[in-house]
């Protein structure tokens, strides 16, 4: 996307909140990848998302510094629950401060760990799932993924053209190919239905048919 077409963007969606101003900034001073956040365009596109499905309980795969938790949080129903699995320790601190000042620590629970052990032990089912953790563990995530989510729901996954890679015809790249992967995984499976957006690095809509 040209830089004058992603300004073009900026300037005709919502403004983020002062908060997520605040956490866009310190995730550029404070982490070496701060391009993995969500950001201002997505970030928003994500929260509308939410508030259109009004979800009772949210799971997001991949927290990073916290900026997609906190606007998906935002569509929540009264009482709902969003849990975040984040394998970077390093990150709790930042991730629990901002998620304190948007106002949302009772809602969003972070959980630190391996989401491949974690996912598992869960209980219960999910109105909608964000997908945005380590890219080679797609094709794994997703069918636990999807035996977590209820009749209906929706799953959202981030990176899935993975910097147009997947046009490639021949690959060596694990990250490419476990997209190509997962990308494939879904468009076989008939339990579901898919589309690819393709914002910033590319979102697939998920939704569970049975």
């Amino acid at each position: 996307m040209s830089q004058k077409l992603e300004k073009y963007l900026e300037l005709h969606t919502t403004p983020p909140t002062k908060v997520l101003k605040e956490l866009y900034r310190q995730t550029h001073l404070k982490t070496v990848y701060p391009r993995m956040i969500s950001g201002h365009v997505q970030g928003r596109f994500l929260g509308l998302i939410s508030q259109m499905i009004n979800p009772e309980r949210i799971l997001e795969v991949g927290t990073f510094t916290g900026y997609s938790a906190i606007e998906l949080a935002g569509g929540l129903k009264n009482g709902g629950k969003l849990i975040t699995i984040e394998a970077n320790e390093e990150f709790e601190s930042l991730i629990l401060d901002f998620v304190k000042k948007a106002g949302f620590e009772k809602q969003i629970e972070l959980v630190i760990g391996d989401a491949k052990t974690i996912i598992p032990a869960l209980d219960g089912t999910f109105d909608l799932i964000f997908l945005d953790a380590d890219k080679a563990g797609y094709p794994g995530y997703y069918p636990m993924l999807k035996e977590k989510l209820r009749s209906g729901g929706f799953l959202i996954a981030d990176n899935v053209l993975w910097g147009m890679k997947v046009l490639a015809e021949e690959s060596t790249d694990q990250e490419t190919l476990a997209i190509i992967a997962f990308n494939k995984l879904i468009a076989d499976d008939k339990d579901v239905e898919q589309v690819i957006l393709p914002m910033r690095d590319g979102l697939m809509i998920v939704r569970k048919l049975v």
